[in-house]
């Protein structure tokens, strides 16, 4: 009988190893056979929570791209010095990994520098690009390239795409490159770094190489419902058709701006219509991850704006009732998801540090 307790007390430890280091062969990022993506392409819906991801869906008659994805989980957003987040310090969190105070850009809350997951995969060889249906120099761009004390230094932020050696950017804000207090005109600078420079949608439509500088607006492009068309879905296409030339991989950002402008004016179709178009410009991204099969496409907000609820609505006719708790932003948890080699590393809950963590550790990049 003694024997028999010590066999199953063996039995019992040795059970218990085998779950704990299995669950660990899971968990571990860096196990062996974990896929890692040779590209990333960062998909950020300012403002987009589960409720406005819903009513993109309801619109569009219970169908979305997004739908495709693999994987998903929750991140937490507050920053540094306030529980509810800004563009700003959100962005910075997912860029470089570092909390910071609301308003500030690339830098941490003390006021230095942080290296953006855009300047490391320069480093490391990569090419890069950002896309926005903002100007270009925009919290959530900015956040990616640039390293100021406040959001709205726009045209100090601009001059961190002339020290940079960025391959595309596509969104508004021509004037804070060309009609600057200074009176310098960058966009010469860029045509002397071989940049082409274009300001419409038709011709950018076209660049299948070299280095792209796209502003199509003086500072930021129109609303989905005000004509804005295709912009973003096209520029993600584009950016994407440029960085692929680079055998050695890229990093691309593509934010779907003004979801988070429609939070802020309580205004449900607006919201629905720019979900739809950034649900669009997923699917650029998923059609080329199928194709390369080296590609991890993560879709994510900065933070949730409004306070957005449904409180009815109809499938068929494809429209909400919604109603709202703020004209700001909330500190609710906004949802990531995943498709490509690697997208098993962003389910459960996260921080928004952590995206910027795990996508280092995807690239192989180190500090």
């Amino acid at each position: 009988m003694f024997n028999m307790k010590i066999i199953v007390y063996k039995s019992f430890l040795l059970f218990l190893a085998i779950v704990f280091l299995t669950s660990f062969s899971f968990q571990n990022p860096e196990n062996e056979n974990l896929k890692r993506p040779k590209n990333i392409i960062l998909m950020i819906g300012d403002g987009m929570g589960l409720a406005q991801i819903t009513a993109g869906m309801t619109y569009n008659k219970g169908s979305l791209y997004l739908k495709k994805a693999t994987h998903a989980g929750f991140v937490t957003t507050y920053s540094a010095s306030d529980y509810i987040t800004d563009s700003a310090a959100s962005g910075t969190a997912m860029a470089t990994g570092v909390k910071t105070n609301n308003g500030v850009i690339g830098k941490d809350s003390t006021g230095v520098h942080l290296k953006t997951i855009l300047e490391y995969a320069e480093e490391n060889g990569l090419s890069t690009g950002l896309v926005s249906t903002s100007a270009i120099t925009h919290a959530t761009p900015a956040s990616f390239i640039a390293h100021v004390d406040s959001r709205i230094e726009y045209e100090e932020i601009a001059s961190f795409f002339l020290w940079t050696d960025i391959d595309v950017f596509i969104g508004g804000g021509r004037a804070h490159f060309d009609n600057r207090e200074d009176g310098i005109n960058y966009l010469d600078a860029f045509r002397s770094k071989g940049y082409q420079v274009l300001f419409n949608m038709r011709d950018i439509s076209k660049v299948r190489s070299g280095k792209l500088a796209g502003l199509v607006a003086k500072e930021h492009p129109i609303s989905h419902l005000e004509g804005r068309s295709n912009m973003l879905p096209v520029s993600t296409k584009t950016a994407l058709r440029i960085l692929s030339d680079n055998l050695e991989g890229f990093f691309l950002m593509v934010e779907a701006s003004q979801i988070d402008w429609g939070g802020h004016g309580h205004n449900t179709y607006y919201i629905m219509t720019e979900v739809v178009d950034f649900d669009n410009a997923i699917k650029e991204a998923f059609d080329f991850a199928d194709r390369d099969g080296e590609t991890l496409v993560l879709v994510t907000a900065d933070h949730e704006t409004g306070g957005m609820s449904i409180v009815g609505g109809n499938l068929k006719k494809g429209m909400v009732r919604a109603k709202y708790s703020t004209e700001d932003h909330t500190g609710i948890m906004v949802p990531i998801l995943a498709y490509g080699p690697g997208a098993e590393l962003f389910s459960g809950i996260l921080d928004n540090t952590e995206i910027f963590e795990k996508m280092m550790f995807l690239y192989g990049f180190k500090k």
